[in-house]
C-alpha cells in the first residue's frame, strides 16, 4: 500500500515537471517528499497501534513470523478487539474448549471406535479359530499357538512404525492406512489354503492392528479438558462391544458356514470404516504444528458448525515444529523418567490382564490352586486330539467377555473424581490384594469373586493409562509415545503365556508370586509418575512443554526464595 501511494505521487510530479521551472520543481519535490514522510509516520503509528500487520495479501496467503504462524479469521471490521485496541488471538486448545463436546465428537467416537472393535474381534477370533484349524489341518499344538504369536509379534513390531507415521504425516493418514491394511490382509486370510499362508497373512493383519491405538491419539486431540477422561474411557466400550460381537458372530457362522466365512464377516466393521474415512478430519493440533494453520482453522470452523457453536474471534496462532515423531525426543531430560514409567505401566497392564485371563481357565478347571498342584503331574492327551468348540464353550466365552464392562464403569467413575495417578495406583493395588486369596484352597465361588474383582481392577487401570498417556506427551511426540507404549504392552502379552500356562504346570504358587510381584511393581510405577495430567491442557511442541515446565519451576521457587529473604531480613 505504501509503494502504490509513492508511485502515484511520483507519476503526478513527473507530469507536472513539464510546466514548472527548475527552481519551482525542486521546491515542489521537497514539499511532496515532506508530505509523504508525514503520511508514512502517521500510517506506521496507526499500524503499530491497531496491529494491522497481518492483513491478507492479494493471494489470501497467511504471513509467517518466525516460529509463530498467524492467521486472520475474519475481516478486520468484523473482528472483536480488546479494550487496548489489539486484535484477539487464540490457540487450538482455546478453540477446542470454546467449541465444546457435541455432535462432531459423537460421530468421531463412532468412527475411531471401529479401530477398537477390530482389535478386540481379532483377539477373540484367534481363540475361536485355533481349535478349528487344529482339527481341520491336523496341526500340532505349538503350530496352533504360533498363529497367535505372529499376530502379537506383528503388533509389537508395527506399533512404533505407525506412531512415527502419525507424528510425521498425520493422524488421519496413519489411521486410514493401518485400517485399510488390516482390511485387505484380513480378507485374504479367509482364502488361505494352507497353514503357511495363514501364518503369513495373520502376521500382516497383526502388523496393521499395531496402528489401532492411534485412534486414541486422533480422538484425544479433539476433546475439551473436562470431557477428555470420560470420553476416552467410553471409547474403550467399543473394545468390549467388539469382543461380544465376535462371539455372537462365531455362534451364528461357525456351525453352518465355517471358519472362512467367519474370517470374512470379521472385517465388516472395517468396511464401514473404509466407506466413512473420507469424513475423518485431520487433527487441528497436528496441522498447526506443521505450519498449516489455514487447514487447522477450516477444521475448527467445520467442527463448530457441526456442534452449533463458534470459533473464538481473532487470529489462530501456534508454534511450529519440524522435528516430529522422533523416539529420542521421548528421552529428553523433561520426559525420560515419564517415558520409562509409562512403558512399564503398559507392560505390566498387558502382562497382568492377559495372564489373569489365561490363569482363570486353569484355576476353574482345577477348582482351586490346590487342584492345580494335585493335577500338575497328570499326563496330557495327544496333542493331535481334536476337540471342537461347543455352544456351551461359546456361551462361557460370552459371559467372560461381559466382565469387561464393570472395569470400564469403575474407570469411568474414577477418572475425573480421583487424579489419574492415584486412580492407577488404586487399581494396581486392588489387583495385588485380590491375588493373595488365590494362594489358599478356597471354594469356587470365593475364587470367582476375587478373580472378577482382580480383572475389573486391572482393566480399569489399563483404561486410565490410555487416558494418561496421550495427555502427558506433547503433540510432536504424542503418537510415537502411544505407539511405543502399545509395543511394550504387546511384549507383556507375549511373555505372560509362559508364566500362566507353562510355569503353572511346575508350581502354581510360584506363578501366583510372579503376578503378585508384578502387581506391586505396577503400583510403584504409577506412584512414581512425575506429573499429573488431570485438568491440564495438551502441550503442542516439545519446546513449549519445556518452557512451561521451566515457568512452573520458576513460580514454585519464588515463594521459597521470598521466605528465605524474609528470614534473613532482606
Amino acid at each position: 500500500m505504501r509503494g502504490s501511494t509513492q508511485m502515484f505521487i511520483q507519476e503526478h510530479v513527473l507530469l507536472g515537471c513539464i510546466s514548472l521551472k527548475p527552481g519551482e520543481m525542486s521546491r515542489l519535490t521537497r514539499s511532496v517528499q515532506v508530505a509523504y514522510n508525514r503520511w508514512k509516520d502517521v500510517s506506521l503509528e496507526k499500524f503499530q497501534k491497531n496491529d494491522k500487520s497481518i492483513l491478507k495479501s492479494e493471494n489470501n496467503e497467511p504471513h509467517d513470523e518466525g516460529a509463530c504462524v498467524n492467521l486472520e479469521q475474519e475481516d478486520l471490521g468484523d473482528r472483536k478487539t480488546r479494550g487496548s485496541g489489539n486484535s484477539e488471538i487464540f490457540t487450538v486448545e482455546e478453540a477446542v474448549e470454546a467449541i465444546g463436546f457435541g455432535r462432531f465428537q459423537w460421530k468421531l467416537t463412532m468412527l475411531t471406535g471401529i479401530a477398537w472393535m477390530v482389535d478386540a474381534m481379532e483377539m477373540v477370533l484367534l481363540s475361536v479359530l485355533s481349535p478349528q484349524l487344529h482339527c481341520e489341518w491336523r496341526l500340532l499344538s505349538w503350530k496352533v499357538a504360533f498363529i497367535v504369536v505372529v499376530v502379537f509379534v506383528g503388533m509389537m513390531l508395527s506399533s512404533t512404525f505407525w506412531g512415527n507415521i502419525s507424528d510425521k504425516y498425520g493422524r488421519k493418514v496413519c489411521l486410514t492406512m493401518c485400517m485399510l491394511w488390516t482390511l485387505y490382509f484380513g480378507l485374504l486370510s479367509a482364502f488361505a489354503p494352507v497353514y503357511g499362508w495363514m501364518l503369513v497373512l495373520q502376521g500382516l493383519v497383526g502388523f496393521g492392528l499395531g496402528g489401532a491405538p492411534q485412534s486414541v491419539t486422533l480422538y484425544t486431540e479433539f476433546l475439551p479438558v473436562k470431557s477428555r477422561g470420560p470420553a476416552i474411557v467410553l471409547l474403550a466400550v467399543f473394545w468390549a462391544v467388539g469382543a461380544v460381537f465376535e462371539v455372537v458372530l462365531a455362534i451364528l457362522v461357525m456351525p453352518t458356514l465355517g471358519w472362512k466365512w467367519l474370517l470374512a464377516f470379521t472385517n465388516l466393521p472395517l468396511l464401514v470404516f473404509a466407506a466413512s474415512c473420507c469424513w475423518l478430519p485431520e487433527s487441528a493440533r497436528f496441522d498447526v504444528l506443521r505450519g498449516r494453520s489455514d487447514k487447522a482453522l477450516n477444521t475448527l470452523i467445520r467442527i463448530a458448525a457441526d456442534n452449533k457453536s463458534s470459533v473464538p474471534a481473532g487470529r489462530l496462532i501456534a508454534n511450529t515444529q519440524t522435528d516430529r515423531g522422533r523416539i529420542k525426543d521421548l528421552f529428553i531430560p523433561e520426559y525420560r523418567r515419564t517415558t520409562l514409567l509409562v512403558w512399564c505401566i503398559w507392560f505390566f497392564s498387558a502382562f497382568l490382564y492377559y495372564g489373569l485371563v489365561l490363569l482363570t481357565t486353569e484355576l476353574f478347571q482345577a477348582g482351586s490352586a490346590c487342584g492345580v498342584t494335585e493335577n500338575s503331574n497328570i499326563e496330557h492327551q495327544c496333542s493331535l486330539m481334536c476337540q471342537h468348540l461347543t455352544i456351551d464353550d461359546y456361551l462361557d466365552l460370552l459371559w467372560t467377555t461381559f466382565a469387561e464392562f464393570p472395569g470400564l464403569l469403575v474407570a469411568l467413575w474414577m477418572v475425573n473424581r480421583i487424579s489419574r495417578r492415584k486412580s492407577m495406583v488404586i487399581c494396581f493395588s486392588l489387583f495385588t490384594v485380590c491375588i493373595l486369596p488365590l494362594y489358599a484352597c478356597t471354594h469356587r465361588i470365593v475364587l470367582t469373586v476375587f478373580i472378577f474383582i482382580a480383572r475389573t481392577s486391572i482393566n480399569a487401570g489399563w483404561q486410565i493409562a490410555y487416558v494418561y498417556t496421550p495427555e502427558v506427551f506433547p503433540t510432536a511426540t504424542r503418537a510415537i509415545g502411544i505407539g511405543t507404549s502399545s509395543g511394550m504392552s504387546r511384549v507383556g502379552a507375549l511373555v505372560t503365556p509362559f508364566i500362566a500356562q507353562v510355569l503353572l504346570k511346575s508350581s502354581v504358587y510360584l506363578t501366583l508370586s510372579v503376578y503378585l510381584i508384578f502387581g506391586l511393581l505396577g503400583t510403584a510405577a504409577c506412584w512414581a509418575l512425575p506429573m499429573e495430567t488431570e485438568g491440564r491442557s495438551l502441550q503442542e511442541s516439545t519446546q513449549s512443554s519445556m518452557e512451561q515446565k521451566h515457568t512452573e519451576k520458576t513460580h514454585d521457587s519464588e515463594p521459597a526464595e521470598s521466605s528465605r529473604n524474609a528470614a534473613h531480613g532482606e
